[in-house]
């Protein structure tokens, strides 16, 4: 019989282990991760256990009466262990509702894990959401090369790549954030009058805590960075979580050379190389010129899904 606990700081070390040995947790659900900007919102997560072995988890918290499932992750839900079928999940769903009731939450709005992220098959959960007639309020698209079938560039990132090697531009690990965070953070406030996620205090700390975990690549002219992308190496898959070039970076193709390295010889033991979103608005609006470019690399389509059901 599964039972359900509310997460407290005691259970940290199982709460970690059940995410390290889940079949589709990746390093965001570690608590170090989950925890680094805990004072932005009111923690509301549980654990599943089936007499007295920890065998789910699911972050979440609360805000005006809503549950979610996280709130700050780009997604989120059920992390299990490789035990549990299809009428246990659908128990776990169960018994996180009851509680959530006994909370007075009146909806829940779930993100579920894209398979991508999936050791093994898990999508017990869409189908719980479908029983509890659970509502899709965004569908956003990614774009993912699969090692295992890439498809060949457009000739738009070849000519980008010749350029980069004509100029001279060289790919690299890198450690400065403060060098990158600048192309990036000025990018994004030219074109969309915003600022990176994490700031550049919060994307160091967490790289010093998840040093295999998070990296950062940079196109080098000579001395001088042009472009760059912050990585998650999340298992099987590498998900770009930040891209940004200057403007001589732009004209010279860095980002053309930067990902043809990547995807070609350094992310080729991952079984996956994930783009991100290329939507706003809850994915109504898609951004032709981003997609372009990414689907340039031969990567396609992947959706990142939410869900909300009443309770």
């Amino acid at each position: 019989m599964l039972t359900i606990k509310k997460y407290s700081a005691e259970y940290k070390k199982n709460w970690d282990e059940l995410v390290a040995h889940s079949r589709n947790g990746t390093f965001l659900f570690f608590r170090d991760y989950l925890e680094y900007h805990k004072e932005k919102y009111n923690e509301c997560s549980f654990l599943f256990f089936k007499k007295g072995k920890l065998l789910a988890v699911i972050p979440g918290n609360i805000n005006e009466q809503i549950f979610y499932t996280h709130e700050y992750l780009t997604y989120g839900g059920f992390i299990i262990d490789n035990t549990l079928k299809t009428a246990d999940i659908l128990l776990l769903f169960e018994l996180l509702n009851k509680e959530l009731r006994v909370l007075k939450i009146k909806a829940v709005v779930y993100k579920p894990i894209p398979f991508i992220y999936h050791q093994i098959p898990s999508q017990e959960d869409l189908y719980a959401l479908f029983l509890l007639k659970a509502k899709r309020l965004a569908c956003d698209i990614s774009s993912s090369v699969f090692e295992c079938k890439k498809i060949k560039f457009s000739n738009s990132r070849k000519d980008g790549i010749r350029k980069a090697n004509k100029a001279g531009l060289v790919v690299e690990e890198s450690d400065d954030y403060a060098g990158f965070w600048k192309i990036l953070a000025a990018n994004l406030q030219k074109k969309y009058s915003t600022l990176p996620v994490h700031s550049l205090d919060e994307i160091t700390y967490l790289q010093n805590h998840f040093k295999q975990k998070i990296k950062l690549f940079v196109v080098k002219q000579k001395a001088e960075i042009v472009g760059g992308t912050v990585l998650f190496i999340t298992g099987k898959v590498v998900h770009v979580q930040y891209i940004a070039a200057n403007l001589e970076g732009r004209v010279t193709g860095a980002l053309d050379l930067l990902f043809s390295e990547l995807i070609n010889t350094v992310c080729v033991s991952c079984e996956v190389f994930d783009f991100g979103k290329s939507t706003e608005q809850a994915g109504t609006v898609l951004n032709k010129n981003l997609i372009f470019q990414k689907e340039g690399f031969g990567a396609r389509g992947v959706v990142y899904e939410t869900y909300k059901y009443t309770l």
